[in-house]
């Protein structure tokens, strides 16, 4: 007999919620298939079995909170045809049960539309209740174990509930109908999304200053290089987001105090540059890092954001693709934003928030032109950063942008 154990994922991920079981009771598992996936607080893991047998016991459901190091499962020893069998047998048995009991034909039929686990229905056949009697607490109507032990330890309360029912008045014939709305729990990853942008909100002194960028000159340039940086680079496309991280790579350098964060009462200043770029996904906002940013060329920015975006969307991040990020570069513009104030990722002491280019009219010299602009937002914490620095640091991007002939010499 072999465990199932919830293994050690990171230094700061304690437990993580149950959000797919790819194996059930007398399935049989090889060594290193994945058995089940873990959503944590940052990214989903696959958890894989270190024994070969067949599954004996599930001692967590689908939904279920667990904590590193907790047995969530057991191995027996043998094929899957067996348990199998013998879990049919004993299905089989309980319904000869429900049948000498006389529950009508039509009832059963009703259980069976019930969607719930199979510990829930196995409980409450024993205990020969009703699987469609059971009120499940789950908001999207899955019935588990312990609504049937709920069910079977408070009876009363549901008679009490029936007597005074008739009591209650009726209705006013004039009253709105209720309006149909759909309940749906928050993902684990959102609710630490939530609560980690709540926190950033109400612990830092967040403010936010703005620029704008003519996008003429890096626009102009990334069209005539666009083909032949292309070729060199194995199909690499130039995109803008290179132009920025290594822009704000150059204005860090020259404002050390926006790569820095509060620890108590001193400032950490880091000498690296691992910037995050943020990445929408359908569960929400992930940040995974660009190492080395200072060390790294054109292409190299671009094929990593395009990996990781990659990896984002199938949901295929590790921790290591997430942690040690000193700066963050989000571009609100993909999709549509004009102008916005983003939040600090978590310790961090800013983030460039990036939007849409649009065309307006501009004075150049004597004259107005119409020109391709760019706001750039600024959002820093101003107990580490100065108004003069957040400005300056903003400034430096947008000359850099502006200029990209001196952000090439920047390497």
């Amino acid at each position: 007999m072999a465990e199932i154990i919830v293994p050690e994922l990171a230094e700061s991920i304690t437990e993580g919620t149950i959000s797919t079981w790819f194996k059930q009771v007398g399935d049989t598992v090889e060594k290193g298939e994945n058995v089940l996936e873990l959503e944590t607080d940052k990214v989903n893991v696959e958890i894989v079995s270190e024994e070969a047998g067949v599954i004996s016991e599930l001692k967590a459901e689908e939904g279920d909170t667990v904590e590193v190091g907790q047995v969530i499962a057991v191995i027996g020893e043998g094929g899957g045809a067996p348990a199998a069998e013998k879990e049919e047998a004993s299905d089989a048995k309980a319904e000869e049960t429900e049948s000498e009991e006389a529950v009508p034909a039509e009832e059963d039929e009703s259980d069976a539309l019930v969607v719930a686990t199979p510990s829930a229905r196995k409980l409450a056949r024993e205990k020969g209740i009703k699987i469609s009697d059971i009120n499940p607490t789950d908001p999207r109507g899955l019935v588990r174990s312990q609504d049937v032990e709920n069910h079977g330890n408070a009876p009363a309360p549901k008679a009490e509930a029936k007597q005074e029912a008739p009591k209650q008045a009726a209705p006013a014939q004039n009253a709105a109908p209720e309006k149909p709305v759909r309940r749906e729990k928050m993902s684990r990853r959102r609710q630490t999304i939530a609560k980690r942008l709540l926190d950033v909100s109400q612990n830092t002194a967040m403010l936010t200053t703005f620029n704008e960028i003519d996008m003429t000159n890096v626009m102009e340039l990334r069209k005539r290089k666009k083909e032949s940086f292309q070729e060199r680079n194995d199909g690499t496309r130039l995109g803008f987001m290179s132009f920025f991280t290594k822009a704000a790579t150059a204005a860090l350098r020259k404002y050390p105090a926006v790569n820095a964060e509060i620890d108590g009462t001193d400032f950490i200043y880091k000498e690296f540059f691992d910037v995050s770029i943020a990445v929408s996904t359908d569960e929400g906002l992930v940040v995974p890092v660009v190492r080395d940013t200072d060390r790294k060329t054109f292409a190299e920015i671009e094929n990593d954001i395009a990996s990781l975006a990659k990896k984002a969307k199938d949901k295929k991040l590790s921790l290591d693709d997430m942690a040690g990020g000193s700066f963050t570069i989000t571009n609100g513009g993909v999709f549509g934003s004009l102008m916005s104030t983003p939040i600090i990722n978590g310790t961090q002491a800013a983030i460039l928030g990036m939007h849409t280019i649009q065309k307006r009219p501009v004075a150049v010299g004597d004259d107005i032109e119409i020109r391709p602009m760019m706001y750039i937002a600024l959002s820093y914490d101003h107990r580490i950063i100065d108004g003069a620095e957040s400005v300056g640091f903003l400034k430096t991007i947008k000359e850099l942008i502006e200029n990209p002939e001196d952000l090439l010499l920047e390497g």
